[in-house]
């Protein structure tokens, strides 16, 4: 098979190529309808179009610098607020010790009652011997010493100024309770 490959002659025909026509240069005249634009109008348009572009681009990165430092002092008073809400819990917390409640309610002018009477409210028994507290500091013993009290001012022993300016409330009387209260029912 390879004998009858090497036996084939290719013969590369040579076809002939015809020149084509040349025309004669001529002088074109200009025509005074057609007017070309002068070139200083496309430089001075992609002039303008880089002006706006770094125009909008120095407004855009003016805008979030300017979001960024919002952002910024929010945070910052974020945490301010944080750390203020953190110590007035822990005033509050301090405050509603039965310590401290004890303590205010003995400056306002208030006395345990060493001989407690309890209520059941089932049937509305009265556990105990009712009888008047006698004054006596029995009650305030049994409480266990609150390291966080030391140094705070009770209640009744603050000013009228210092509590109007540190928010707290004066306790003008006792809130009146009916003398019907109903018993929920239990069950």
């Amino acid at each position: 098979m390879s004998d009858n490959l090497a036996r084939v002659s290719f013969a590369v025909e040579r076809e002939k190529f015809e020149s084509p026509e040349r025309r004669p240069f001529r002088i074109v005249s200009s025509n005074p309808r057609r007017r070309a634009r002068p070139r200083i109008f496309y430089a001075l348009t992609a002039v303008a179009g880089m002006a706006a572009i770094i125009v909008a681009q120095l407004l855009l990165s003016v805008g979030i610098s300017q979001g960024a430092y919002e952002i910024s002092s929010l945070q910052s008073s974020q945490s301010e607020l944080g750390r203020t809400a953190a110590g007035v819990s822990e005033d509050l917390v301090r405050v509603s010790s039965p310590q401290s409640l004890a303590a205010n309610a003995e400056g306002l002018g208030m006395v345990t009652n060493s001989n407690p009477v309890y209520l059941r409210l089932s049937d509305g028994a009265v556990l105990g011997a009712p009888a008047s507290a006698s004054g006596s500091q029995a009650g305030a013993a049994s409480l266990v010493p609150n390291a966080l009290l030391t140094g705070s001012a009770l209640l009744s022993q603050l000013p009228d100024d210092a509590a109007a300016a540190t928010g707290a409330v004066a306790i003008t009387s006792a809130p009146v309770v009916p003398a019907g209260l109903a018993a929920p029912t239990t069950r």
